[in-house]
C-alpha cells in the first residue's frame, strides 16, 4: 500500500489558481530527510508538506515544508493546504482546531465562516518590517524599477513600488535577484481602481530564485509582513491582499499584536499514492 499524497490549491476557492502544494500525511511516523527532499523534488511544486500525528490531544501534528531544493522554516500556503487536507480526508473533525509544531514555531488553524463561505484561518507570527539602510542599487537593478520604499523582514526584502501597473509589469533579472543576500523579495503596491473595487487593500508579488522558485504564486509567509505594513498605513486591523502572479490568490490578514491571522480558502485538485 502506497503513502497517500494530495495536491491542494491554496489561497483560492477555484481550481488551478492560487498556490499549489503537495501534502503527505505520514502514516507510520517520521521519514528520513533525504526521502522527503526527493519527494519534494519529484512533486516539483514550490512546497511539499509532511505531517506526522503527535501524541496527546487530538489535532496535534508535526509539520515540515520542503521546496524542490531545501527545507524552509515557515510556509503559509502549504500550512493552509495541510489543514485543508486533514479536514477533508477525515484526519480531523470539521470543527476541530489544528495545532502544528514546526521549525518556525507553533502554528494553529481553524475553520471560520466569512461572508457565508468557509475560510481557513492560520495563526502565524507577525513579521514587521524595518527600513533597509544599505545600498539599494542592486535591488533596483534586479527588479528593473526604482523602489518607493525598501525594508527588510526576517530573511527577506520588502519593496514598495508606485502602482499596481508597475508591479504587474515587473520582469526581474532572476540571476541578479538570486545574488542578493536574502531568501526572497516581496514587492507590493497600492491596488489599482479595479482591484480596489473588488475589496483589496494592496497587491503583491514574491520572488525567491535562491529557493528554486523564481516567482511564488501566493506567499502566506510574506503576508506576515505585508499585512502589518498595509494595516499600519491604512489604519486597519484587517486587510485583504491580492497576490498578482499568473495564477493569483487572495489572503485576508488580521493583526493580533505580535501575531497575525492569515485567512484563505483551498481546494483539492489531485489525489495519489507514493509507491
Amino acid at each position: 500500500m502506497g503513502i497517500p499524497i494530495l495536491t491542494v490549491d491554496a489561497f483560492t476557492g477555484v481550481r488551478f489558481s492560487g498556490n499549489p502544494a503537495a501534502v503527505c500525511v505520514l502514516p507510520d511516523g517520521r521519514a528520513e530527510d533525504p526521502w522527503m527532499q526527493k519527494v519534494a523534488r519529484e512533486m516539483n511544486l514550490s512546497e511539499t508538506a509532511f505531517l506526522v500525528r503527535r501524541g496527546g490531544a487530538s489535532g496535534n501534528y508535526d509539520l515540515r515544508w520542503f521546496t524542490p531544493l531545501v527545507e524552509v522554516d515557515l510556509c503559509g500556503h502549504a500550512t493552509l493546504a495541510s489543514a485543508h487536507a486533514l479536514w477533508e480526508e477525515g484526519h480531523a473533525g470539521p470543527g476541530e482546531k489544528l495545532r502544528f509544531q514546526t521549525r518556525g514555531g507553533p502554528l494553529e488553524a481553524e475553520r471560520r465562516l466569512k461572508d457565508g463561505e468557509v475560510w481557513i484561518e492560520l495563526d502565524f507570527p507577525a513579521m514587521p518590517d524595518r527600513p533597509y539602510e544599505g545600498p539599494k542599487g542592486a535591488i533596483a537593478k534586479a527588479l528593473g524599477t526604482r523602489p518607493r520604499y525598501t525594508g527588510t523582514y526576517g530573511s527577506d526584502y520588502l519593496v514598495e513600488v508606485e502602482s499596481e501597473a508597475t508591479l504587474r509589469r515587473l520582469t526581474p533579472d532572476f540571476a541578479l535577484l538570486k545574488a542578493l543576500p536574502v531568501r526572497g523579495v516581496a514587492v507590493t503596491s497600492p491596488p489599482g481602481d479595479s482591484t480596489r473595487a473588488k475589496g483589496y487593500d494592496f497587491v503583491s508579488r514574491f520572488f525567491a530564485p535562491g529557493l528554486g522558485i523564481d516567482e511564488d504564486p501566493v506567499t502566506g509567509s510574506a503576508h506576515c509582513c505585508l499585512g502589518p505594513y498595509w494595516g499600519r498605513r491604512l489604519g486597519k486591523e484587517e486587510v485583504m491582499g491580492y497576490q498578482a502572479s499568473s495564477r493569483g490568490g487572495s489572503v485576508r490578514v488580521g493583526m493580533r499584536g505580535d501575531r497575525v491571522t492569515l485567512g484563505g480558502q483551498a481546494v483539492t485538485v489531485l489525489r495519489g499514492q507514493l509507491g
